[in-house]
């Protein structure tokens, strides 16, 4: 639990401010990312707001990428010509600047259509709806003008102040009225309390009115934090912890930055989640892809340079300085962190063979070196009404050097549904039949925080790896239990049990085609292929191939080999992992 004094930060709020501006680095690791910065701020201001006919076609066909293209666009505008003045300062810079930050202000909302649900309820106006990326837009707009006010005309600097306490603080720290996310223990709550924070340490001079707000985002930060596991687990996967932990993070130094309450080093569970990203990397700057994670997606450098600052050798070290486009949402907390904190110490960072064990999460990561190739291992229990949840206890996927040869897809493209009733039945990714787990009887793994995977035996050491699960209550009470032994030498043998049933289907998922010859299934990747030995008597193989779309609405081929059962069901096999 946060434990602060509120004297202390009344105290605190009370002196006053030296709000000296900072500069962003530059040097050689930085390069990349000034240029693509610079290319994107030469096209100057783009002053058209997004349409009506955008902000309707959610409601009226479910497609969140019209308007959101022209929206998170418009963000990494803002962001490069807010670098860019922050750098070099030019007066036609300044300008473009001061005409983005006016054409934001004259935005309808600051939040997106797929989260009006936030305020249809309720007599709040659209414009004032709270959701992650108006709250997203405060902290961006705040710190853009207060660190570079004095440089921009004071028309646009006291209309983005004003238009920040209108869209959020107000509806945020001037009403009594809670807001759904400020009871959700996922990365919401992190997201939205840190950055309406940030924004209020920017731009509130009252001590009382922002010992206030402070105080009620450290309640909201407490309930983030009750999300992740002791054991420093975020089961929304990696892409979710940068996101929520980053913002925790990013608002946990600016308070330290005023006040000297220090959340990073206060907090065990902020120790532990730090090092979260290390535990589950699967080489090549990739991670495990459970839940909703995108495995292409990487770190923010800034975030993971200070960790390691502050933290220590548990955080892992970054792939490399993500480019402009990388986040495609166009976080200016990531950005601007990224251009202040990147130590070039953290950069390309080998990944060292690691076992984890989670139990909180009950995932297991082995990572280990075979004749030159990283091969991981990964397999999770849990339940199936976790955030971002997918079907799919017992799930396990294997990858060489970073790539997937058993593949977990991760985030689906998140259209009108994707997070309604219909989400396990009409969208390929969270459903039970995209991973690889079996369907019993007929019946796939259903949804429910009854759906839980009792651990019954877990070893992770040096010797090799050891899962073994309880699957019954994902089966509608059908007696399943699914175990791993991995071998030190990429071996692994998956052992299922179906007391009573009749039928079953082994189901294995991956973006490789496999090649099914003599009792065997292979999946061939750049560097190494996996190999599933099975039992031709007792099982038929069928490989169907699926276009799906990604998460970030791009084709995907999917294939999905399906062993059916001949005769009793019980099932042995044997993967392999061996260089190509």
């Amino acid at each position: 639990m946060i434990r602060y004094s509120r004297s202390a930060l009344r105290a605190a709020f009370a002196t006053p401010v030296n709000r000296a501006v900072p500069k962003p680095l530059t040097g050689p690791h930085l390069d990349a990312l000034w240029a693509e910065i610079r290319a994107e701020a030469s096209r100057g201001a783009d002053t058209a707001t997004p349409s009506w006919s955008r902000f309707h076609s959610f409601e009226a066909d479910g497609d969140r990428v019209p308007y959101e293209r022209v929206y998170f666009g418009r963000r990494g505008r803002l962001n490069a010509l807010a670098a860019g003045a922050w750098l070099d300062g030019e007066p036609a810079g300044l300008a473009a600047l001061a005409d983005m930050v006016w054409s934001v202000c004259e935005e309808y909302t600051w939040a997106v259509p797929a989260h009006s649900y936030l305020v249809t309820s309720t007599d709040r106006p659209m414009e004032q709806c709270v959701d992650l990326f108006a709250a997203e837009t405060a902290h961006t707009v705040a710190e853009i003008v207060t660190l570079l006010g004095g440089r921009l005309p004071s028309a646009v600097t006291d209309r983005a102040r004003a238009e920040v306490r209108r869209r959020v603080l107000t509806p945020l720290f001037g009403s009594d009225q809670p807001w759904s996310w400020e009871t959700t223990a996922h990365n919401w709550s992190a997201v939205c309390a840190g950055a309406a924070g940030m924004a209020a340490l920017a731009l509130v001079d009252d001590p009382d009115e922002l010992t206030a707000a402070i105080e009620r985002c450290l309640r909201v930060m407490d309930v983030y934090l009750s999300g992740l596991g002791a054991d420093g687990s975020c089961v929304e996967g990696v892409n979710y912890w940068a996101y929520g932990f980053g913002y925790f993070t990013y608002f946990a130094e600016a308070l330290r930055e005023r006040t000297g309450v220090d959340l990073l080093r206060d907090l065990p569970q902020a120790t532990a989640a730090a090092a979260f990203p290390a535990a589950v990397e699967t080489g090549g700057g990739r991670f495990v892809t459970f839940a909703d994670a995108v495995d292409s997606m990487p770190l923010p450098a800034g975030l993971v340079s200070r960790l390691r600052e502050r933290l220590g050798s548990p955080v892992p070290g970054a792939a490399c300085v993500p480019s402009f486009d990388a986040d495609h949402c166009h976080r200016w907390a990531h950005l601007s962190r990224t251009l202040t904190w990147t130590d070039p110490a953290v950069l390309d960072s080998p990944t060292t063979d690691a076992v984890a064990w989670l139990p909180d999460a009950a995932w297991l990561v082995d990572r280990r070196t075979v004749e030159d190739i990283q091969i991981t291992f990964a397999a999770k229990g849990g339940h199936n009404d976790e955030s971002h949840n997918h079907n799919d206890l017992g799930q396990f996927t294997l990858s060489a050097d970073g790539e997937e040869l058993l593949a977990d897809l991760g985030a689906g493209s998140y259209s009108h549904g994707y997070f309604g009733p219909d989400r396990y039945t009409a969208h390929l990714h969270p459903s039970a039949r995209a991973h690889s787990v079996p369907v019993v009887d007929g019946v796939a793994q259903e949804a429910g925080r009854h759906a839980e995977a009792v651990v019954l035996a877990a070893r992770a050491d040096e010797s090799g790896s050891v899962l073994r699960l309880d699957l019954a209550a994902a089966y509608v009470g059908r007696p399943v239990v699914r175990s791993f032994a991995w071998h030190p030498d990429a071996r692994l043998v998956v052992h299922d049990t179906f007391d009573g049933a009749t039928q079953v289907e082994e189901i294995f998922i991956s973006r490789l085609r496999p090649r099914l010859a003599d009792g065997a299934a292979t999946w061939s990747g750049t560097r190494a292929a996996a190999t599933l030995a099975y039992d031709e008597t007792a099982w038929k193989p069928d490989v169907e191939r699926i276009e799906t779309t990604d998460h970030f609405d791009r084709p995907e081929t999917v294939y999905r080999l399906r062993l059916r059962s001949v005769g009793r069901p019980a099932a042995v096999f044997e993967l392999t992992v061996r260089p190509v």
